[in-house]
């Protein structure tokens, strides 16, 4: 990839998004766990570009409180077209006399090689005024045709309703993306008209007025269709998700991952696999998941915010929070739930355990049904458990307390406060015997109540 770092991003995402039927604005809604606006601006990002400025409209507040001070704003309204929407950028960028590149929120898997090679295109000796990213799809159904030489160079850009029948059996479309001087853009967008049916100003009308100039227009295509995936709706949105998964997987997979049943495995967009890792079905990683070479994470397992050491295991059905962290050789098992708390290398909890807040020591083993009592409705608190320490089944561990190393910590116990190195600890109420009084029971039980159905 060339470094053409003087460019500036201008990213449409005006419009009301009311296919989507939400109160979240279109480009907010996630794709693994990322705002599909934000995974466009993370391959923006990678180009280093010199401005990125956001085309707002419907829903401002909530895309300004999203992107805080990482891009500029700018506001369409009314909405008048595309090529209107991108005018609008022209203020924000006086006296920038680099590349624009124009992309749309809800488009939002192209990736920065597409995008570096659009802006490679203008850079070539015939010296296009604008280039167009096109496409293959399976289907070219209505899509609007781009009418190219064999070196990529526009003869024509024609919506389907307006092509010949030659021009249809063109099977490539145009997606809308495009790059261009700043110099031509904003004086091509000055002389589009609105002379249609909606009435608006049209992107894409800049490459028919230049090449009426004759000036040259390129297309450049992309190799994978899917980048140019756009997406209004909820079913679009899961057929994103969907596609991005199954990329995901064939990744994984590749760089030397196990999947057991790769269709019931979801990453995050974040999600972080050394090789020889085992992931058995129905496995689903949240954002801020990392996992180590060697590890296993067992059916049914949620994890997020998690790092999960060499060697280690999780799981069935173990759910790892924000803050966890499995080191080397350590094991959760089932009904197991960790949230800000370290199990030390080879420390087990094998079932039925809450850790909240919690450092357990390397070696340590915690019993079935144990939690640590990390809230008092109003402040969190912490519980040390130290190495080698054993803490036995249906235990609670009331924090703040501290368990010493090489400790013991009785079955059925409800600790409050420290246990010592080396310790036993045993916190349970005496045991009361009383020899017959359940036979008693029974029988004078037994005799009321049938006297009681008797009377009825």
């Amino acid at each position: 990839m060339s470094t053409q770092t003087n460019f500036a991003a201008v990213i449409l995402a005006a419009g009301k998004g009311t296919r989507m039927k939400s109160d979240t604005h279109k480009v907010l809604h996630p794709v693994a766990g990322r705002p599909m606006l934000m995974h466009l601006m993370a391959s923006v990002d990678a180009l280093q570009p010199a401005h990125k400025v956001v085309v707002v409209g419907a829903g401002r507040e909530q895309l300004e409180a999203a992107l805080g001070d990482t891009a500029k704003t700018c506001l369409q309204e009314p909405q008048l077209g595309t090529g209107h929407a991108v005018q609008q950028a022209e203020g924000a960028l006086e006296g920038f006399d680099g590349d624009v590149l124009v992309m749309y929120g809800d488009v939002p898997f192209v990736s920065s090689a597409t995008m570096q090679a659009m802006l490679d295109r203008l850079h070539r000796d015939d010296a296009p005024k604008v280039v167009v990213l096109g496409f293959e799809p399976e289907e070219a159904l209505q899509y609007g045709r781009v009418i190219a030489d064999d070196a990529g160079q526009i003869s024509k850009m024609v919506e389907f309703k307006d092509a010949s029948d030659e021009e249809r059996a063109c099977t490539l479309c145009n997606s809308g993306l495009m790059a261009a001087r700043s110099s031509d853009i904003f004086a091509l967008l000055a002389r589009v008209g609105n002379d249609n049916a909606q009435g608006e100003y049209y992107l894409p009308d800049i490459v028919n007025i230049a090449i009426a100039d004759g000036d040259v227009c390129a297309v450049v295509a992309t190799d994978d269709p899917a980048e140019v995936m756009g997406i209004n709706s909820r079913a679009e949105l899961a057929n994103a998700e969907a596609q991005w998964q199954q990329f995901r997987r064939e990744e994984a997979m590749a760089d030397g991952v196990t999947l057991k049943a790769p269709e019931t495995v979801f990453f995050s967009y974040d999600t972080k696999i050394e090789r020889d890792v085992v992931i058995e079905p129905n496995v689903v990683f949240g954002p801020g998941v990392t996992i180590a070479k060697g590890a296993h994470i067992k059916a049914f397992s949620h994890l997020e915010g998690a790092t999960v050491g060499e060697g280690a295991q999780v799981g069935p059905y173990a759910r790892l929070r924000p803050g966890a962290v499995l080191e080397r050789d350590s094991f959760i098992g089932n009904f197991v739930e960790m949230k800000k708390a370290v199990l030390g290398e080879g420390a087990k909890a094998s079932h039925l355990t809450y850790l909240g807040d919690t450092e357990v020591g390397a070696g340590a083993n915690i019993g079935a049904g144990t939690i640590t009592c990390n809230y008092d409705g109003y402040f969190k608190y912490k519980t040390v458990i130290g190495e080698r320490a054993f803490v036995g089944s249906n235990s609670a561990l009331i924090a703040p307390v501290r368990i010493g190393k090489d400790a013991i910590v009785a079955a059925g116990s409800a600790v409050s406060r420290d246990v010592a190195d080396g310790e036993l600890r045993m916190v349970r109420g005496e045991q009361l015997v009383k020899p017959g009084w359940a036979d008693r029971f029974h029988d004078t039980m037994k005799k009321k109540k049938a006297a009681a159905k008797k009377s009825s």
